[in-house]
């Protein structure tokens, strides 16, 4: 059988955020988004720790207003109160950084990491000195900056001069291929100017995010080959539900099996009434899905056929993976390498006891027609036979002590 060759990670400069590493040989790191009115420091903290409950390591917060830099500070009084005040918190800021850094000494000493785009930071000769103000402000308190650039506020001086310098060409390229030159200039551009400035170059972050696949990897491949600054990737305006899934997935894992990405975040749009946190799940599931990280249990479950008529098998997969996700929060801490664990959950005899035996431990649930027996395998042996309404509790049971077992330290 062919080996798999291992993910060799771009070499790049190791930043701290917090108490976080970033870049480097450090794990890639998930970030999400809060989507709250920031000025409202109890929401905004609350929704900060659903999605460090969900599996983000660093949490972004729009810091738009004055209303929001002063909440800056009450925010991470909570977390702390909470327990959650080792979470990084960045601050995202548009137009007006310069600004609320320098009327705000609380908000730019609570924050971790400040965020800014180039594209936003000022215009014609207002941009250089805005954009030092928030430099020196980094300076001042010890903060890495991320210079995030996108492709939807793109700095329209350098777009244009480009785009002439292009048209004069005996070849000239596509208007894409120039934008995208563009993207990958501001970015390395502003950190040279940040250089200059007196920020370390450890305590540069840079992104360069558009909305499409193949642009994206084209971005990040021409980026990585530039520089040896931590790269954060994610495909911003990614899209709602299953689009926004499929496409962050296609386009960050190419870039992940190259090994570029030192902190990932996919930009869902919430569908009605679903979770802002759900980001940070899709995040991991990609990361451990391609083998970068593991975070919990992977449930294997078939897609179910005519075999499978009854939806019980549906309904047990479901239930084992929420009762992973509610317990890993304990289980991380007292039974560590859990999160390396497989779990299947098969409807009918056909794949189910293969799968069963290929997991650590798996359940083949009876299809349609075959004996009300689930044969239960543990490290590819069948060890137990459940009947009766009773299975799912059952196997939970032997799940829990399979995990004492194997994963109890002492």
């Amino acid at each position: 059988m062919t080996e798999l060759l291992p993910i060799v990670r771009r070499k790049s400069l190791k930043m701290k955020v917090g108490n976080l590493y970033v870049g480097g040989d450090s794990p890639i790191v998930v970030q999400s988004m809060t989507d709250t009115d920031t000025g409202d420091a109890v929401g905004t903290a609350e929704q900060i720790i659903k999605m460090v409950c969900a599996g983000s390591e660093m949490v972004r917060i729009t810091v738009n207003n004055d209303a929001a830099a002063i909440a800056v500070p009450k925010i991470k009084e909570i977390l702390e109160a909470e327990g959650y005040g080792n979470v990084p918190i960045i601050g995202d800021f548009h137009y007006n950084g310069h600004t609320l850094l320098t009327n705000y000494p609380e908000c730019a000493k609570a924050l971790d990491k400040y965020r800014i785009n180039p594209g936003n930071v000022g215009f014609g000769n207002k941009h250089d000195p805005q954009f030092k103000m928030i430099i020196e402000k980094a300076i001042e308190h010890s903060k890495p900056v991320r210079i995030g650039v996108n492709w939807g506020s793109l700095d329209q001086e350098l777009a244009d001069k480009l785009m002439q310098e292009n048209a004069e060409l005996e070849s000239p390229k596509d208007s894409d291929s120039v934008l995208r030159d563009a993207l990958v200039i501001s970015a390395l551009t502003s950190a040279e100017k940040a250089l200059e400035y007196g920020l370390p170059r450890n305590r540069i972050c840079i992104s360069c995010k558009v909305s499409r696949v193949r642009d994206l990897i084209a971005v990040y491949r021409d980026l990585a080959s530039k520089c040896d600054y931590p790269l954060h990737l994610g495909l911003t305006e990614a899209g709602m539900g299953s689009k926004g899934i499929v496409a962050s997935t296609a386009a960050l894992s190419v870039l992940l099996q190259e090994g570029i990405g030192d902190t990932i975040r996919v930009s869902l749009t919430p569908e009605p009434g679903a979770p802002r946190e759900k980001e940070a799940i899709v995040a991991q599931e990609i990361l451990q899905t391609i083998g970068v990280r593991s975070f919990l249990p992977l449930v294997s479950s078939c897609p179910g056929c005519g075999r499978t008529t009854s939806a019980f098998f549906r309904e047990l997969a479901d239930q084992i993976q929420s009762y992973i996700r509610t317990q890993m929060p304990i289980w991380k801490e007292k039974y560590p390498g859990v999160e390396n664990m497989s779990i299947a959950v098969m409807g009918c005899i056909v794949n189910g006891p293969g799968e069963s035996k290929h997991a650590n431990i798996g359940i083949s649930l009876p299809g349609s027609g075959e004996s009300p027996v689930a044969p239960v395998f543990i490290d590819g042996k069948k060890a137990h036979t459940l009947r009766g309404d009773n299975i799912a509790s059952e196997f939970k049971e032997i799940l829990d002590k399979y995990i004492v077992a194997k994963y109890c330290v002492g």
